[in-house]
């Protein structure tokens, strides 16, 4: 009896296992890894890839959201899939679930259906699933532009009544109280754990003074607070003597507002933690100031502190942390040691023990330049990984500008001669100054997936630099200085055309070997219709991997979705879109035709030009 007992259970364990391969559960797939075991697509048959089906969400015409950089809010949403239903958020935040194989729409959800006043846009990364043991209570839960967590019916759409209130908590409660006009949004999917639910928030970068950037895990069922973590320690709480006397009251940044990956074997949650703000101006902030800008890993069942990691030090650059987490294997020795890798704006790639946040390749810390911005102090060392090599380029010289066009040399070279750089994190100073890289620069939320096989993890990353100057504040104004330039606040080292004003490569799709700490290839990611090299373009948006050999990825300006070989990065496959695809796509296994599907978000928009469109895009093999 026993005997048969056990057979069912591990029939069922694989059976679920097998179901799970075939779908896309979680935002970044398995452990923040975007792998899929699936392989009917593969390097011999991916040329034939066509287009399976289109569905318009019918935001085409998308102002960004009053606290946004953005002309156009981007249409950034990852979708899952589950029971052979996709489900997906839009710019403005509905919730939406089609039928995986066909794209027909089965329910919509609007959270601004009720709310007077202009509709809001912004960048929405997607939603989370969670199902009870039995599989009879099947939630979609997510956020809102306006601090808002709610609780949906996976089948039918309707908000889950015993979920906070009707459906929905209020996540400014006890931490915007004081700062009801700032920004408080959930942009990226929350984590699940067991029966937790686990977020944080967007919230302002300026000032510094705002609402709080804590993390919280909700009860999915009911929720109720479950536990909260400080991400900006409070008196008596580890890391809290990294401010200087008062500076943490108050403190706004220090934010969970990208996409945190679960170790559910372990029971361990990873925060990529942001900037503290202001973010280019820390004067009254003087220190290291934890937790910002680390890789913080927490007991996911309590909230509390297990390691953290600061890969910046008294961020001045708004390098924060900006990209989920990924859970990877490396083999060391004959050992195969629990790690996490995390990608980084500054180009580098932190890898660490998952268990003890010890890094697997030595980390030195080196002298940095020195800010001359009247009463900032920046932190005179920062942290440099001796392997992987950083992704891109650090520092820059007159031997680096671009000659793509004879135009764009003479714009960056004055552009160039016009400022001061001092190599790589060099501070924002009272004269217009050089940062490489940007902003926008190295690896963003676009993230990494990694395929355990091979042990490479892949990588899309930005070569653009970032210009401006630290300007003096009028009296009374909430910081003393702020940065500033010609071209705004946030401007980019590119010419009238905003390409780069560095030699190509401009964006590139990288291999990193994690045994080794090695890049096993990189080439370069897009293409500008207008020149004839291959120049590669900025990106954001990220990529997945797949056992038929496969990455996919859009997330490049030029309106494509291209697929490389996983072992060489040659270009296997490209189709081009209605608009730029800064999304990360989805993999799946229709349970009806059998065949596997690709999808990706393709609605242009962001930080960057070009066509605008409310496309979600599949791919399949064309029937034998």
């Amino acid at each position: 009896m026993i005997s048969n007992m056990l057979r069912c259970l591990v029939c069922l364990l694989l059976l679920s296992s097998v179901v799970c391969a075939q779908e896309w559960r979680f935002y970044g797939g398995d452990s923040g890894t975007r792998f899929s075991p699936l392989e009917q697509i593969n390097r011999k048959n991916v040329a034939k890839l066509k287009r399976a089906w289109t569905y318009h969400m019918g935001e085409a015409n998308r102002g960004g959201h009053e606290t946004d950089r953005h002309p156009v809010a981007p249409f950034e949403s990852t979708p899952l899939m589950v029971d052979d239903v996709l489900y997906f958020s839009t710019p403005s935040n509905r919730v939406i679930a089609l039928e995986a194989e066909s794209g027909e729409e089965l329910w919509e959800f609007d959270p601004q259906a009720r709310h007077a006043g202009q509709r809001q846009f912004f960048q929405h990364r997607g939603v989370a699933y969670w199902q009870s043991k039995k599989g009879d209570d099947r939630r979609i839960v997510f956020g809102t532009l306006d601090g808002r967590l709610m609780a949906l019916d996976a089948r039918t759409g309707k908000p889950c009544g015993e979920f906070g209130k009707d459906g929905t908590i209020n996540l400014r409660a006890g931490v915007a109280d004081a700062f009801p006009d700032a920004e408080y949004a959930v942009t990226s999917p929350p984590a699940i754990y067991r029966d937790l639910v686990i977020t944080g928030a967007a919230v302002p970068e300026y000032p510094s003074k705002g609402p709080s950037g804590v993390v919280r895990a909700f009860d999915v069922r009911s929720g109720k607070l479950v536990w909260t973590f400080h991400t900006i320690p409070q008196p008596g709480e580890a890391g809290h003597e990294t401010w200087e006397e008062n500076a943490w009251q108050d403190r706004t940044g220090a934010n969970v507002w990208s996409i945190m990956s679960v170790d559910t074997e372990r029971g361990l949650i990873f925060l990529p933690v942001g900037s503290a703000s202001y973010d280019f101006y820390g004067a009254d902030r003087k220190g290291m100031d934890l937790f910002s800008n680390s890789l913080v890993a927490l007991d996911a069942a309590t909230g509390k502190l297990r390691w953290y990691f600061q890969m910046v030090h008294h961020d001045i650059w708004d390098y924060d942390i900006p990209a989920q987490p990924v859970l990877i294997t490396v083999r060391r020795e004959g050992l195969e040691i629990p790690a996490v890798a995390q990608v980084t704006k500054m180009g580098f790639v932190f890898i660490f023990d998952r268990l003890t946040g010890k890094p697997l390749f030595f980390v030195e810390e080196r002298r940095v330049p020195e800010s001359d911005v009247p009463g900032e102090a920046a932190w005179p060392t920062q942290p440099f990984p001796l392997k992987p090599p950083s992704l891109v380029r650090q520092t820059f010289s007159k031997a680096d500008i671009s000659e793509v066009t004879k135009e764009s040399h003479q714009y960056c070279a004055e552009l160039f001669h016009s400022l001061k750089t001092r190599g790589m994190y060099t501070p924002y100073g009272v004269e217009p100054t050089l940062v490489m890289p940007g902003t926008l620069g190295g690896g963003n939320w676009s993230g990494a997936s990694f395929d355990e096989a091979s042990g490479y993890l892949f990588v899309n990353a930005n070569e653009l630099g970032a210009v401006g100057a630290m300007l003096p504040q009028a009296d009374g104004s909430p910081e003393r200085y702020r940065r500033g330039s010609k071209d705004g606040e946030y401007a980019r080292f590119w010419d009238e055309n905003e390409w780069p004003c560095q030699r190509p490569p401009w964006g590139t799709l990288n291999a990193v070997d994690v045994n080794k700490g090695e890049i096993a290839w990189k080439v370069p990611l897009g293409s500008v219709d207008e020149l004839q090299t291959k120049t590669g373009t900025p990106n954001l948006g990220g990529s997945i991997a797949t056992a038929g050999g496969l990455v996919f990825i859009g997330a490049t300006r030029d309106s494509r979705f291209r697929a490389f070989d996983a072992r060489t990065g040659e270009q296997l496959w490209a189709t081009e879109l209605e608009a730029s695809a800064h999304a990360t796509p989805v993999t799946y296994l229709g349970k009806k035709t059998g065949k596997q599907f690709v999808v990706i978000a393709a609605g242009g928009g962001g930080y960057f030009r070009g066509k605008v469109s409310d496309t979600l895009a599949a791919f399949a093999l064309p029937d034998k």
